[in-house]
C-alpha cells in the first residue's frame, strides 16, 4: 500500500522526471514526503517565490524538451505560478503545473484558498484537470505528460486535492516512459513545398518553436545551405539555426531589423517551419496579410491546430520540424543575390557606432562573442536591455537562447538556475534590467542552495526603459512613474554568498567578467549603463550610421 503522493512521485520517476522546482505548501505534503526518498533521482529545488519556480519549470521545457515540473499550494500558490504557464504556453515549452487542493468534502465552498483550476488556468493552458481518486493517479499524470510533449509543446495543470494524495492504494505506478514519435510530413505535400520554393525569386525561411533535435537542426540547415535560402528565425528563437551560417539573416522579433523586415515582406514565397506566428514574428501581423499573405506561404507545424490559425497556407503540413528537415532535399533557383544581401544586411546590423558612457554594451557584446564557450547558455527576461543578448550575438550551433516569448520581466534568472541545473558545466550567463531583475531577485538564494553558478550581467540604467521610451514618445516631458531607486546589487548578491561587483567602465567590463567567471558560486556585475545606450532613438540613430533605414523607432 501506498499514499497518493508516493504514487504520483513513482509516476513522474517512471515518466522520466530528474526536478521539481516548487515552494512547499500543507496541500501537498505526502509528495514532499515521497521525495524525501528520491534525493538524486528526482529532486525538489526549493525556490524563494512560486512565480521564479513556474519560470524554472517553463526554462527547463524549454531547453531539455522534457516537461518542467513545478508544485505550488493551492490558491495563492497557484495563482503566483501562473506567470510560468503563461510563459510556457507562448513559448511551446513541455511544462506541468502540480497543485494541492482542497479535499474533496470541502469543494464548492470558498475553502480556505480555494480555486476552480479549469475556470482559472483553462485559457492558459493546453489542458486542466482535477484528480478526483487516487486510482486515477498514473492514467491522468500520464495523460498530462504526453499532452504537455505532444503536438504543440505546453503546459498542463493537475490538481490533486489533499485527501486524493493521502489516500492509500495497491495500484501500481507507471511502468516507465512512453516514446512518443514525431510525425512524419506527407511525401506529396514535401514535393509541392519543394516546387513552389524552386519557382520563387525571393524564397525566405521561417523558423522557431520547439521540440528540435540536433540532428533536425542540422539537417535544415544543410537543406537552407544547399540550397542558399535565407532563414529568420522568429522572436527569440535565434539558437534555432547556426547565426554564423551564410545563410542566416536574423531574427523576426521586437525591434525587428529594418533587413529582416524588408525580407518578410518582399520574399514571394515563405517557408514556415514550426512557427505559430505571434505578433512579435509578424511586426504586429502588419509584414503578412491576414488571412491570405501576399507571399505564398508553406506551413509547416507539428500541430493541425496551427495550421490555418491565423494564415492560410497554399501548402499546410502537419509534421515536426526534424521528420520535415530529414524528408527535405536542396532545390536551385536564381536567388544568389536575394540572399547575399539578406546576409550582408545581417552583418551590417553589427557595424553600430561607440555607445555613450560610462559602459559602452557594443563592445561588451563583442568580448562576449569571442569569449564565450561554444555550448554557453543565455538567458534573459524582459527590457530594453534584451536587445544586447538579442541582437548583438550570434548565436552558434551548440550554444542555446532560453528567453520568454511573452516579454515577462522577471525570466532570466530563474531560467538561468534551471540551465544551471539540466546543464551542469556549461556556461551560463544571465542578461537582466535592473527593474527586470528585482522581479525575481529572491532567487539567488535558490541558485546558491541548488549549487548553481550562473553569471549575471546586470545593465543599470535606474528606469523602467523600455516604458520610459514609450512613455516619452506619447507622453514627452511628462516621466510618470518609470524611474527607480534600487538597491546595491553587488551588496545583495554578496549577501546570497554570490561574487558581487560594480562595472562603471568599459575597460573594467574583461577583468570584472573574469573574475565573475571563477567565482564559485556565481556572480553578479552591475554595468552601468547610460539611459541612452539602450533607447530606441540611438538605436534608430545607429542602424542608419549602418546604412540601414528603420520602418519605426
Amino acid at each position: 500500500m501506498a499514499h497518493g503522493g508516493k504514487l504520483l512521485v513513482d509516476c513522474l520517476v517512471a515518466l522520466g522526471a530528474k526536478k521539481a522546482f516548487g515552494v512547499p505548501g500543507e496541500s501537498y505534503l505526502p509528495v514532499l514526503d515521497a521525495m524525501h526518498d528520491t534525493g538524486g533521482v528526482f529532486d525538489y529545488v526549493l525556490c524563494r517565490q512560486e512565480g521564479g519556480a513556474g519560470f524554472m519549470a517553463a526554462a527547463w521545457g524549454k531547453l531539455t524538451g522534457a516537461p518542467g515540473i513545478c508544485m505550488v499550494t493551492r490558491g495563492p500558490g497557484a495563482t503566483n505560478a501562473s506567470i510560468g504557464v503563461h510563459t510556457a504556453m507562448q513559448d511551446s515549452s513541455p511544462m506541468i503545473l502540480l497543485v494541492g487542493q482542497v479535499g474533496t468534502d470541502m469543494k464548492g465552498r470558498e475553502a480556505f484558498q480555494e480555486l476552480d483550476y479549469r475556470a482559472v488556468f483553462g485559457t492558459m493552458a493546453k489542458w486542466v484537470v482535477e484528480i478526483d481518486r487516487v486510482e486515477r493517479i498514473p492514467e491522468l499524470i500520464a495523460r498530462a505528460w504526453t499532452t504537455a510533449v505532444s503536438g504543440r509543446p505546453g503546459p498542463v495543470v493537475v490538481a490533486v486535492p489533499e485527501d486524493v494524495l493521502s489516500a492509500t492504494t495497491e495500484v501500481a505506478p507507471l511502468p516507465g516512459p512512453f516514446r512518443i514519435a514525431e510525425p512524419a510530413p506527407d511525401a506529396a505535400a514535401v514535393e509541392a513545398a519543394l516546387a513552389l520554393l524552386a519557382g520563387a525569386n525571393r524564397p525566405l525561411a521561417l523558423i522557431g518553436g520547439g521540440a528540435w533535435t540536433e540532428d533536425g537542426k542540422a539537417a535544415f540547415q544543410h537543406f537552407a545551405e544547399a540550397s542558399n535560402l535565407p532563414v529568420l528565425t522568429a522572436f527569440r528563437f535565434q539558437d534555432r539555426f547556426d547565426n554564423h551560417s551564410p545563410v542566416y539573416a536574423g531574427e523576426a522579433g521586437v525591434g525587428m531589423l529594418p533587413h529582416a523586415r524588408r525580407l518578410m515582406s518582399e520574399a514571394d514565397v515563405i517557408l514556415a517551419l514550426n512557427v505559430r506566428f505571434g505578433e512579435n514574428t509578424t511586426g504586429g501581423y502588419e509584414l503578412l496579410s491576414v488571412p491570405i499573405p501576399k507571399q505564398r506561404l508553406i506551413h509547416v507545424h507539428v500541430s493541425g491546430a496551427e495550421i490555418g490559425k491565423i494564415y492560410q497556407a497554399e501548402v499546410g503540413l502537419v509534421a515536426g520540424p526534424n521528420a520535415f528537415a530529414r524528408a527535405l532535399r536542396p532545390v536551385q533557383g536564381q536567388w544568389a543575390d536575394w540572399t547575399r544581401a539578406a546576409r550582408g544586411d545581417f552583418e551590417k546590423s553589427f557595424d553600430l557606432p561607440d555607445q555613450p558612457p560610462p559602459v559602452d554594451m557594443r563592445q561588451v557584446m563583442a568580448q562576449l562573442q569571442h569569449g564565450l564557450d561554444e555550448d554557453a547558455i543565455l538567458t534573459n527576461g524582459a527590457g530594453n536591455f534584451a536587445i544586447w543578448p538579442n541582437k548583438l550575438f550570434r548565436f552558434g550551433p551548440r550554444q542555446r537562447l532560453i528567453a520568454p516569448q511573452s516579454g515577462s520581466m522577471g525570466y532570466g534568472l530563474p531560467a538561468a538556475i534551471a540551465a544551471g541545473l539540466a546543464c551542469p558545466g556549461r556556461q551560463v550567463i544571465c542578461f537582466a534590467g535592473d527593474g527586470d531583475f528585482q522581479m525575481t531577485s529572491q532567487e539567488l538564494a535558490t541558485a546558491v542552495q541548488a549549487g548553481v553558478r550562473p553569471v549575471v550581467l546586470l545593465l543599470n540604467n535606474g528606469i523602467y526603459g523600455t516604458i520610459r521610451a514609450h512613455q516619452e514618445r506619447r507622453f514627452p516631458a511628462r516621466v510618470s512613474g518609470t524611474t527607480m531607486v534600487s538597491p546595491d546589487f553587488p551588496a545583495l548578491a554578496r549577501a546570497h554568498g554570490l561574487h558581487g561587483e560594480r562595472v562603471e567602465s568599459t575597460e573594467a567590463f574583461a577583468p570584472a567578467f573574469a573574475r565573475a567567471l571563477a567565482a564559485p558560486k556565481g556572480a553578479l556585475l552591475d554595468i552601468a549603463i547610460s539611459p541612452e545606450a539602450l533607447s530606441p532613438r540611438v538605436t534608430l540613430s545607429a542602424m542608419r550610421a549602418a546604412g540601414l533605414e528603420a520602418k519605426r523607432p
